[in-house]
């Protein structure tokens, strides 16, 4: 069993409290994510020479970070778009539907949503 550590993120009820992973929050985001329109997935950059790659759906998490301050969410995302998409379009289509699965899934609030355009992508 992982540590308590990483259970930062907790809900109280009536019947007691609840404790989600950031991992857990972090692989529902991502498969939100790259079910709207114009993202073509989730990106991991390489520090060290500035490589941007497209993760696959079981790594998809390492594109997403989430923290939790005072009780509220914060997830960053690193995305790759598809050529010839509105970024505003897009990042305010996942922006929506991420916060709105997100805080239904965890009943979380999210305080914000960082996307970050990693870069573009043509789809066939």
């Amino acid at each position: 069993m992982k540590g308590s550590s990483n259970f930062k993120n907790s809900v109280n009820t009536h019947m007691g409290n609840i404790r989600i992973d950031n991992e857990v929050i972090a692989q529902y985001a991502g498969t939100v994510a790259v079910e709207c329109f114009g993202i073509v997935g989730m990106a991991s950059v390489n520090v060290k020479d500035g490589f941007v790659r497209l993760l696959k759906r079981d790594s998809i998490t390492h594109g997403i970070a989430v923290s939790f301050k005072d009780g509220k969410l914060t997830l960053d995302f690193h995305v790759l778009v598809a050529y010839g998409v509105s970024i505003l379009a897009v990042a305010d289509n996942l922006i929506s539907n991420v916060k709105y699965k997100v805080e239904e899934f965890t009943g979380l609030e999210i305080e914000k949503i960082n996307i970050l355009v990693e870069g573009v992508r043509v789809i066939d």
